[in-house]
């Protein structure tokens, strides 16, 4: 089968390849550095034997993983470090559709493309889960559509690209739901560190044996290139995924490991809460820049993530290339995310001209 890479890619090249300054925000990337301790944790192990330069256990360091479970309040068994959160929802969806073959994944639409694009390589049907105008699954809607052929329903909280942070409520009712129709919820927490709410809710709370995680720590340590995420299974199926990760995976990034284990034994919470209250900062001051040229913004409840959208400015790829050679910013249209959203642009925070970014789209959208 053909399968088409994201339009991040295409925005990035163009923007790559301007000839004016560019402000770059189509990427999740953290700016800011990660905490000292993780390149600490890189020093220490340059220096230790040869023999720990060679394959980790496929399930991941043990001390590291003895960490997570200790931070989520699960046995350490249920723990498979991934590289990386995208490959844990690989795992994830892969063995949601050993249970059901051909089976349906419910995705968000809008959503992080990556869900959508994996299905039918995993050989799933895609369906589409759809958002409320406040950015919320429309529970109505998968209690009508989700059957026997329903293999998984895919979460994200907070939500990538709207900013939702799902309510307990609404998280509750979809793993009831998915419990009454044995399929998997596939709950995808990587920006859990960054709520701004206070509401997030981790589906792990509901105890439920159809509940999968997947989260990494290339946002909330600023490493996305080390690739070191992790995956939190049901006992049931832990076995199976422990064999399914190991040939998918072999091993992951054996120093990344060892580096982030240091990095959250030696780090407090202090970095976390700075990072996520440097991000609250640069939302305020994105949105109202653009709020005071009189351009519509949707405040997220949690992310690095804000949706603008300009009057008579659709959010395609084309007009993204035309904002980049007009008014030197990138964003991603809304058309990455789903085929029915056209109308709004997403901006990632990730950079330190939020203001100069915020003035340069609010004088393009208004001239």
């Amino acid at each position: 089968m053909k399968v088409d890479q994201p339009l991040f890619f295409d925005v990035m090249s163009y923007a790559n390849q301007a000839d004016r300054d560019v402000i770059r925000m189509v990427s999740g990337n953290p700016d800011w550095e990660p905490p000292e301790a993780l390149r600490e944790g890189i020093r220490q192990y340059a220096d230790q034997d040869a023999d720990t330069f060679q394959y980790a256990p496929s399930v991941g360091l043990p001390r590291l993983r003895e960490q997570i479970a200790k931070y989520h309040n699960v046995s350490e068994d249920r723990v498979i470090i991934t590289n990386g959160a995208g490959q844990a929802n690989y795992l994830a969806m892969s063995i949601a559709l050993d249970h059901t073959p051909s089976g349906e994944v419910f995705a968000p639409d809008p959503g992080y493309p990556y869900y959508q694009k994996r299905t039918p390589v995993l050989g799933g049907t895609l369906k589409k889960l759809t958002l409320d105008t406040d950015g919320a699954p429309d529970i109505n809607q998968l209690q009508q559509t989700v059957s026997e052929e329903t293999a998984a329903i895919i979460l994200n909280s907070p939500n990538n690209p709207t900013g939702k942070v799902y309510t307990a409520e609404t998280v509750k009712k979809i793993v009831e739901l998915a419990e009454q129709n044995d399929v998997f919820v596939i709950s995808d927490e990587v920006y859990h560190q960054f709520d701004y709410s206070g509401q997030f809710t981790s589906v792990l709370e509901f105890e439920s044996s159809h509940g999968i995680i997947t989260n990494s720590f290339s946002k909330s340590l600023a490493i996305t290139g080390f690739r070191v995420g992790y995956s939190i299974l049901p006992e049931p199926l832990v076995e199976e995924a422990r064999a399914r990760n190991m040939l998918i995976n072999v091993s992951v990034n054996r120093p990344g490991q060892a580096a982030v284990s240091h990095a959250l034994n030696a780090t407090d919470e202090a970095y976390f809460e700075s990072n996520k209250h440097q991000l609250r900062e640069r939302v305020d001051t994105f949105v109202s820049v653009l709020e005071e040229y009189g351009v519509q913004c949707v405040r997220p409840e949690g992310g690095f993530y804000v949706r603008v959208y300009p009057e008579n400015l659709g959010g395609t790829l084309e007009n993204a290339k035309l904002m980049i050679d007009s008014a030197g910013v990138a964003g991603m249209p809304s058309t990455a995310f789903g085929d029915d959203v056209d109308d709004w642009f997403r901006f990632a925070l990730t950079t330190d001209r939020i203001s100069d970014a915020a003035h340069r789209l609010g004088e393009y959208f208004v001239d």
